[in-house]
């Protein structure tokens, strides 16, 4: 039966039940108001003066009805009944025999039922609050599976709202083919992937990406994320998996959708070094033979997004189970301005605003990224009180999130203020006197975030996939032009504004020796495991070598430091004049671009010197960085 039939049968029956429940009510309060109780010698009292019209006598009352009403409309009396010597006893002493008379199989009833019910009430008010705060919910739903049913009315999702990833759009198509006309489809004996496997980085439209391919197919979607079917009692997991694959079978065609599967089917091998056996793996193991035993023909899809797929059980992976795995990347440049029409229609734009040139800006965003880029942008516009949102409400926005909050309070001393301005016109030189990095957009000395003094933005020309010895000596060495500024206008007294910059250039000239073989001494081999794809920033592990390779390690990556400080002395010495001038207009006007201070412009492209941009990837933002050292930026 239908979920909505099924309600609609149970809403008929409370009805019923609530209409009988009246009459009975109606009936029991009539007949208590027509009925007078009264003492047994007032009784024999209306029989001796003839007004009784019929009596019944229980075993311990008498009931009967009036010849007239009394006073009060009232046509039928109760009294308790009392032994008749008794009752002349009383009489000959003038005391008056009161009584309550019982109330019938109704009250005795009641006077169970009501106390029991109470109790029940009150019991399940308490037990509810309580499992609630446990994460339990109802005793009998403990098995039933959490999963949220979107009908095709309630996705409201398409394609057409899935926007920078046209590859995976093509593969998730045949799905869609396949449950609008199954039979047609596998004509040639094709059938469809069991379960499809959505991966990529965080934020890059994978729960999206399965809602739209159930808003094409116009199927029921079921919705539920890995961590929902664990629970603290054994054998509940593995019972919500059986349940949800049962509803599923009812309501086919539909889409099972388990987001965040990392959550559920994590690796056992990994999970459990003692060899026991917890609820977890027994989870696990319900959803590896529900996928064994479900046919496709039957027009149920599993689909499901991780992350982290290097964590995942490989027998989650094999053919049969999870058949296809679509990647979901970060989009490329033309991806990133067709996301940005598609957000940008929810608010006012101002028509002299290219969205190539935001998404020039915004290497490396995800579709999250980009929504709240556009959100950031039309509250900075509604600050200003504007009509419209402008460009320039976007570079501020990028800004806001590249580099953090303007610390408008966080007032430096002018010789503080004054080596943060060399600091980052060193910077900015650097990567404008070196041909093929990504243009100087903006220097600003304004302290932005936790410990950013100040920040230079660059903006990528192009998206970047590989990177030459000579990209990364060169980022290096962009890396290091605060620190040379300061060493060469400071006689050679420098700060700890350089932390964050020294942090990087080692991790780079770090990787340099140790993972891309890209040092003599150490020969073309690599030292450390492999790199996960999508767990973001790689950290600096030990290497797997000897004590003696170590040491040619260690003395490797300094020297491609030092190397690229060298360098980047060199640079600002021969445009010493124009670090002066640069430095003096910054402090000025605190924020320059590349129109205020022409000598930021690139070099011609012929010049063989190139750079790439920081280790990241977004823009390019450098940090003067305080006692308290700190990132100027988190990886994208």
């Amino acid at each position: 039966m239908e979920p909505n039939a099924r309600k609609q049968q149970w809403t008929l029956w409370y009805i019923f039940a609530a209409f009988l429940g009246v009459l009975l009510i109606q009936q029991f309060w009539t007949t208590y108001r027509q009925v007078e109780t009264i003492p047994y010698s007032q009784f024999e009292q209306l029989v001796a003066d003839g007004k009784v019209a019929q009596v019944t006598i229980g075993q311990d009352t008498i009931t009967g009805a009036l010849k007239e009403p009394t006073a009060e409309g009232r046509s039928y009396f109760a009294a308790a009944r009392v032994d008749p010597t008794l009752a002349e006893k009383l009489a000959a002493k003038g005391v008056t025999v009161t009584g309550a008379p019982s109330g019938g199989i109704i009250s005795t009833i009641l006077s169970w039922i009501l106390p029991a019910f109470a109790f029940y009430l009150l019991w399940s008010f308490l037990f509810r609050r309580v499992a609630e705060r446990q994460g339990l919910g109802g005793l009998m739903s403990i098995g039933k599976s959490k999963a949220k049913v979107y009908v095709e009315t309630d996705t409201k999702v398409t394609f057409a709202d899935v926007a920078g990833a046209d590859e995976a759009k093509f593969e998730l198509q045949e799905v869609v083919n396949f449950l609008k006309n199954p039979k047609s489809y596998g004509r040639l004996g094709a059938r469809l992937p069991k379960g499809i496997l959505l991966v990529g980085p965080p934020g890059t439209g994978k729960t999206l990406m399965a809602r739209a391919v159930a808003g094409e197919a116009g199927v029921a979607f079921f919705s539920i994320s890995g961590s929902e079917f664990v629970e603290m009692f054994v054998g509940v997991g593995a019972a919500r998996v059986r349940d949800l694959f049962e509803q599923a079978r009812k309501a086919s065609p539909c889409i099972i959708f388990i987001d965040e599967l990392d959550a559920l089917g994590r690796s056992r091998a990994a999970g459990n070094i003692t060899g026991g056996y917890d609820e977890k793996e027994q989870t696990l193991n319900q959803l590896l033979a529900e996928l064994d035993g479900f046919d496709p023909s039957s027009g149920v899809i599993l689909l499901a997004a991780t992350n982290r797929p290097e964590v995942l059980d490989p027998a989650l992976l094999r053919p049969g189970r999870f058949d296809r795995q679509v990647l979901i990347d970060r989009p490329d440049r033309k991806g990133r301005v067709d996301i940005l029409k598609v957000h940008v229609r929810k608010i006012q734009l101002s028509p002299s605003v290219n969205l190539d040139d935001i998404a020039g800006l915004t290497t490396g965003f995800t579709g999250a990224d980009l929504a709240n880029l556009v959100n950031e942008a039309a509250i900075i516009a509604t600050r200003r009180n504007a009509q419209d949102v402008s460009f320039d409400d976007f570079t501020a926005a990028i800004e806001r999130i590249v580099a953090g909050l303007e610390k408008k309070s966080r007032v430096l001393n002018p010789e503080e203020k004054r080596r943060v301005a060399y600091h980052e016109m060193g910077h900015a030189l650097v990567a404008a006197s070196l041909s093929g990095v990504d243009p100087v957009l903006k220097v600003s000395i304004i302290p932005r975030g936790v410990g950013a003094l100040g920040y230079t933005i660059q903006r990528p020309t192009e998206d970047r996939f590989l990177l030459s010895q000579s990209d990364l000596q060169n980022r290096i060495a962009v890396l290091m032009g605060g620190r040379a500024a300061e060493s060469l206008i400071f006689a050679g007294e420098i700060s700890t504004g350089a932390a964050d910059d020294l942090q990087r250039a080692t991790a780079v000239a770090f990787e340099m020796v140790t993972r891309y073989g890209m040092a003599g001494a150490t020969g073309q081999r690599t030292y450390l495991p492999p790199q996960q794809p999508f767990l973001g920033a790689p950290s600096i592990e030990r290497p797997n070598a000897s004590e003696e390779t170590l040491r040619e390690i260690d003395v490797e990556s300094r020297n491609l430091v030092d190397q690229a400080f060298e360098r980047a002395l060199a640079i600002l010495r021969d445009r010493m004049s124009d670090l002066e001038a640069g430095a003096m207009l910054l402090l000025k006007k605190e924020t320059i671009t590349v129109d205020d201070f022409p000598a930021l412009r690139q070099p011609d492209e012929s010049t063989p010197d190139r750079v790439a941009q920081s280790d990241r990837r977004g823009t390019g933002a450098r940090s003067e960085e305080g006692l308290q050292p700190a990132a100027s930026m988190p990886r994208a």
